[in-house]
């Protein structure tokens, strides 16, 4: 059983691995990009994620949510990665974060 501190960084530290994951045709972090909708770590220690992508048809559909899972589980604490690829709501570019949009120009 965690405490609420171990959680705590756990979550930090899922957040710190998914930025280090990047969507192939674009130059930001899928966090900043906005795909991860939905992160919670409970007291067994497994991480659930919810997380879209770009399009139906991304060319990264399979890498991508399997680099997460892979980066996620390698987190110290972490027992399991439950990752569900969601598309609703759809993604779109205005849930990129501020530092994303001015990465890409999108003002």
């Amino acid at each position: 059983m965690l405490t609420d501190q171990q959680m705590q960084e756990i979550d930090e530290n899922t957040i710190h691995a998914i930025k280090s994951c990047y969507d192939p045709e674009i130059p930001v972090n899928i966090y900043e990009l906005g795909l991860i909708y939905q992160i919670r770590v409970k007291s067994d220690g497994k991480v659930s994620i919810k997380m879209t992508l770009t399009s139906p048809n991304c060319p990264a559909a399979q890498s991508l949510p399997a680099e997460v899972r892979e980066k996620v589980a390698q987190i110290n604490g972490v027992t399991d990665v439950d990752l569900d690829i969601v598309w609703d709501p759809p993604w779109n570019p205005s849930m990129m974060s501020e530092a994303a949009r001015l990465e890409l120009g999108i003002f």
